[in-house]
């Protein structure tokens, strides 16, 4: 086994290939909801049930590929839990993300998304007292140099208008849900399992999606809107959510919500790239600056084996490797 297959399956076992998964396919929705809005005169809430309405089928088939013989019968509490995480996670952010989405561009949207990993962080502290290590933070002071520089670029070129200052303001508050979203999961996710986790807290986001646009929105347009409006909503559904929400309760499950959370930084390099190719929005030397700051960053978060707990007699137990662990 050479070097690059051994490194594959130590990241596939920890987690990390599992987040990167997971930043690589969150980071395509903001390029194909620009594309569904370049495609016809659609509304936000329209495309996002469009959305759900393709992956709802998809969350129910992860619930019938999760399903086990004996496995722990759903309490109340849990269903309330479920509830909150896909009012949280998938429709409140999502909601959000889709307003801010109509006002500014695809890089700048996932630039201001990705300030969620310091919330998670922050969150975490308030929540439990779990402090991060030193290198967690520097990392993570590293990733935001860089977000700050590409954020502040771009808005320099959008003009510092009130329409992409309102549309930053939808996407930040985004992110503050998403943020609380991944605590959330970080406390459920080892009892229920990722991927019925996933396919109960995705069907009860698309439910409460579905909901809203029956009672708010346009059913009626829906039939006139053209095929590619479809794919992409299809490709969202597919490509930008099931998979990358099944991929991120793996990761959780082994990393913890504030490793998980800070690999998702990957998530604006992919982004800004994609939306340069296929959207042509400007690429700068400032952008690429701040991006190679992210990868930087990135590249230093690795997960630190816990400490072993003292056993009756109060000596250290052996050292495990414990990937599933969360990480201080």
């Amino acid at each position: 086994m050479d070097g690059s297959t051994t490194r594959l399956a130590r990241w596939m076992q920890d987690g990390r290939f599992y987040a990167v998964l997971a930043a690589a396919g969150f980071s395509m929705k903001a390029v194909f909801v620009k594309l569904g809005y370049a495609a016809a005169p659609v509304e936000a809430l329209t495309l996002l049930a469009i959305r759900m309405g393709c992956a709802l089928p998809l969350f129910l088939w992860l619930l019938w590929m999760a399903r086990e013989r004996g496995a722990d019968r759903l309490s109340a509490k849990d269903i309330g839990r479920i509830l909150l995480l896909g009012f949280t996670g998938y429709y409140l952010a999502s909601l959000f993300d889709f307003f801010g989405l109509e006002t500014v561009t695809a890089g700048l949207e996932r630039l201001i998304l990705y300030l969620y990993p310091s919330l998670v962080l922050i969150f975490q502290v308030c929540l439990t007292g779990e402090r991060p290590t030193a290198r967690t933070l520097q990392a993570m002071a590293i990733c935001y140099l860089g977000l700050g520089v590409g954020f502040v670029h771009d808005m320099q070129l959008a003009g510092w208008s009130h329409e992409v200052l309102a549309g930053a303001a939808w996407v930040f508050a985004s992110a503050v849900s998403y943020a609380l979203y991944y605590i959330g999961t970080g406390a459920v996710v080892q009892r229920i399992g990722s991927m019925r986790l996933a396919g109960l807290a995705g069907s009860a986001s698309c439910v409460l999606v579905l909901a809203h646009f029956l009672a708010l929105g346009e059913p009626a347009a829906l039939p006139a809107l053209p095929p590619s409006v479809w794919l992409y909503g299809a490709l969202m559904a597919l490509v930008s959510t099931v998979l990358p929400i099944y991929w991120t309760a793996l990761a959780i499950s082994r990393l913890g919500a504030a490793q998980t959370a800070a690999f998702g930084n990957l998530g604006p390099v992919l982004t800004v790239f994609a939306s340069w190719l296929l959207l042509g929005e400007p690429l700068s030397v400032w952008q690429l600056g701040g991006l190679a700051l992210v990868l930087f960053g990135v590249m230093r978060l690795k997960p630190a084996p816990r400490r072993p707990a003292p056993d009756r007699t109060g000596q250290p137990r052996p050292s495990v490797a414990q990937p599933g662990r969360r990480v201080p």
